[in-house]
């Protein structure tokens, strides 16, 4: 299946075939250098299909982990090309996460001031969300994602095969992100996860999610507007992963689960609740809620004193509001409230 993400310029196409990973010199244009950042946590033999496609293939690998998203490491992708000649008409094909792509994806932007990009998904949370779009970025001190750019891809390849590698707590990590989408565009996807077999039906949820987005970031590429919706959950998830993530903490997608859940009317959050236990994923939280709070208030959505969310009353609608602080605080105590 190939999904067309249609903008004014740079549009792209999204492969969506199991098996694809294995046509990507038929789906790609690998007859250049091209360098293929994967982490740790990938298994090897991702990349190596793709460098055997590649007619002057570097495999890079970092450590696995949101560390990796620094000016360090940023700084090291740029040396390998730059020690390497790479030229502006080379390429980054980034293979894995999203921490790859995010980390792979601003190091293209960054060389030569942008060279070809092309994003090769294996985890279900970058494979329903973060490998289009076009967000790179890296992380300052705590703050994620603080510095970055818009730079899309040239195509996205998108395997579920890669998939069957991942232990469960990764695919519930994904899930969670296709949760957000179905609780805020589709509530037939939230069908699936409420009364259906996600996991049984992972290609579909894959391909529901992958168009929401794509039709959000047709209208709004830039998140001047509509695309904001999309971080529903993440205000408080990034304020819960500033302090709890990282090495032997909570995953990104935990973190969002746990995010959604001060943001949803009564109602739906004991829906929610239900659907997080079902897949796996945490629903109390009994960390630092003052430090959550703080952390939130770095969040990128915040303006002076008033935060804006948004918030979900009815399964496939959302509300923008913007709360004072105070407020914001609150519905994070009372959310997680023993």
């Amino acid at each position: 299946m190939i999904i067309p993400l249609r903008l004014d310029k740079d549009g792209y196409d999204i492969v969506l075939s199991r098996g694809c990973l294995s046509e990507a010199d038929r789906l790609l244009k690998l007859d250049r250098r091209v360098l293929i950042v994967t982490d740790s946590g990938v298994p090897r033999k991702y990349a190596e299909e793709v460098a055997a496609k590649c007619a002057d293939p570097h495999i890079v690998t970092v450590p696995q982990g949101e560390e990796s998203k620094s000016f360090e490491k940023l700084e090291y992708l740029c040396r390998q090309m730059l020690n390497r000649n790479f030229s502006r008409t080379d390429c980054v094909a980034a293979v894995g996460g999203g921490v790859v792509g995010d980390l792979a994806g601003f190091a293209a932007a960054s060389y030569m001031r942008g060279v070809d990009f092309y994003n090769i998904p294996t985890t279900v949370l970058s494979e329903v969300d973060s490998s289009i779009g076009g967000k790179v970025a890296i992380d300052l001190d705590t703050v994620k994602n603080i510095v970055g750019a818009f730079y899309q891809p040239k195509k996205v390849l998108i395997d579920p095969l890669t998939l069957s590698t991942l232990p469960h707590r990764q695919i519930a990590n994904g899930l969670a992100e296709a949760v957000k989408m179905s609780l805020t565009f589709d509530a037939e996807l939230f069908d699936i996860f409420e009364n259906g077999d996600p996991l049984r039906d992972i290609d579909l949820v894959i391909e529901k999610s992958l168009k929401i987005k794509k039709n959000v970031v047709e209208q709004d590429e830039k998140e001047k507007g509509l695309r904001r919706v999309l971080n529903f959950g993440h205000t408080v998830g990034h304020g819960i992963e500033s302090c709890c993530g990282g090495p032997g903490g909570l995953y990104h997608g935990e973190c969002v689960a746990l995010g959604m859940l001060p943001m949803c009317g009564p109602q739906v959050r004991e829906r929610l609740l239900k659907v997080l236990r079902k897949l796996g994923l945490p629903t109390e939280f009994r960390g630092d809620l003052d430090a959550v709070r703080k952390a939130a208030a770095h969040d990128k959505k915040v303006s002076g004193r008033d935060i804006t969310v948004i918030y979900v009353n009815e399964p496939g609608s959302y509300e923008m509001k913007t709360m004072p602080a105070d407020e914001f605080g609150k519905k994070i105590m009372e959310a997680f409230a023993v």
